[in-house]
């Protein structure tokens, strides 16, 4: 079970994070899916996964590319520590595109129920970035 749920948080991450793969988005979550990561206020259902990856992400990173460095299964859980990492080709959060490579380092938790993703938690080094490119 644990070498599946891997491979369901591995397809996510290569097939909607990295490739903007609607059809593997709409196959791989749980319609009553909740971003425990959401900022407070913020919608944490399904559709906000989506439009964090194709409304601010997939438009601001160009060769857009998910590198996972470790998975940890354990029960219906997913620990995954990876790589967001593209070119700063247009405006993320504001920032106008400066050309500079970036890179967002992750640490997700998923809850894989039924072959979905049930639930996520998650960090990653996105402010750190931000902060680096107002400064470019």
């Amino acid at each position: 079970m644990t070498i599946d749920n891997k491979e369901v948080v591995r397809r996510f991450n290569i097939e909607v994070i990295q490739n903007g793969n609607e059809a593997e988005f709409n196959a791989l979550m749980a319609p009553d899916f909740i971003n425990h990561a959401a900022p407070q206020g913020m919608p944490n259902g399904p559709e906000s996964m989506w439009k964090t990856f194709q409304n601010i992400l997939r438009p601001a990173l160009s060769d857009l590319r998910v590198t996972i460095h470790d998975q940890i299964a354990e029960d219906d859980k997913v620990t995954t520590r990876k790589t967001i990492s593209g070119v700063h080709s247009g405006a993320l959060a504001g920032i106008p595109a400066t050309g500079r490579d970036v890179a967002i380092a992750v640490i997700d938790i998923v809850r894989v129920r039924d072959g979905k993703y049930a639930e996520h938690w998650g960090l990653n080094t996105l402010s750190n970035v931000l902060a680096a490119l107002s400064k470019a």
